[in-house]
């Protein structure tokens, strides 16, 4: 995993190459939003349990077959495990958001999930429902202008929903 920094750096290093200014005015941008980047991260750590319980709630109103008898969520054991990785997906978007780079989300939770869940006949696209009920949560709470840093966010959000989107595909 790289960071945005390390990437575009490793980047021109394996092209033998400096950076490029239109690089460099990228990274300074990233640096220039860091405030506003560890705001919405801190919002969505902040209000991960609710954000997934949320989530959970409304994917069960939506999907009742889920949590009815032979259902994926059914017994309390089998809701935990819905439960936590809905977390574990949620921790490495923040993840991913503070790096400013999806690899971490790839590489350490997205790679494979699909066909576990396939050989646990849990049906992806639920999950992918889930993810973008999460997304939805994530976004309204980290749009909140409320005690965070002032300033144009459009950018940030559209990543941010990016990752989201990344993680319900992959499970679809």
């Amino acid at each position: 995993m790289f960071d945005a920094f390390a990437k575009v750096v490793s980047q021109a290093d394996a092209r033998g190459e400096y950076l490029s200014p239109s690089q460099l005015d990228a990274l300074n941008a990233m640096v220039a939003d860091g405030n506003k980047r560890m705001d919405v991260v801190n919002r969505i750590t902040s209000n991960s349990s609710t954000i997934v319980a949320n989530a959970a709630r409304s994917l069960f109103a939506d999907q009742p077959q889920l949590i009815a008898p032979g259902g994926n969520a059914y017994t309390s054991r089998r809701m935990a495990a819905c439960l936590r990785d809905m977390e574990i997906i949620l921790r490495y978007i923040t993840y991913a958001t503070f790096a400013g780079d999806a690899s971490i989300l790839d590489d350490r939770c997205l790679n494979g999930l699909k066909e576990t869940y396939l050989a646990l006949g849990t049906p992806g696209a639920s999950v992918a429902v889930g993810v973008q009920k999460m997304k939805d949560a994530a976004i309204a709470i980290a749009n909140d202008t409320n005690s965070i840093t002032r300033g144009e966010c459009a950018s940030l959000m559209s990543e941010v929903a990016s990752y989201f989107d990344r993680a319900a595909s992959a499970v679809a």
